[in-house]
């Protein structure tokens, strides 16, 4: 699955110049590996952030005494 996908991705760029007759086309398939690899590392570090927030929120919550929470 994944491995096709990455192939037709390197690919899509050399077959448009081809087949449209696009000659000058910069948007080379390593490039897009690049993008979409940084994308997706960029989104699982802020989902890494969004969830260690929650926790802390959690660790900080008060108990009916009136002292921290210690776990």
């Amino acid at each position: 699955g994944g491995a096709v996908f990455l192939a037709g991705v390197a690919l899509v760029p050399n077959l448009m110049t081809q087949f449209m007759g696009i000659t000058s086309f910069y948007f080379g398939g390593t490039a897009v590996l690049i993008v979409v690899g940084v994308a997706l590392d960029t989104v699982h570090q802020i989902e890494g952030q969004l969830l260690m927030r929650h926790y802390e929120g959690i660790l900080k919550r008060k108990d009916k005494a009136g002292g921290l929470l210690r776990f």
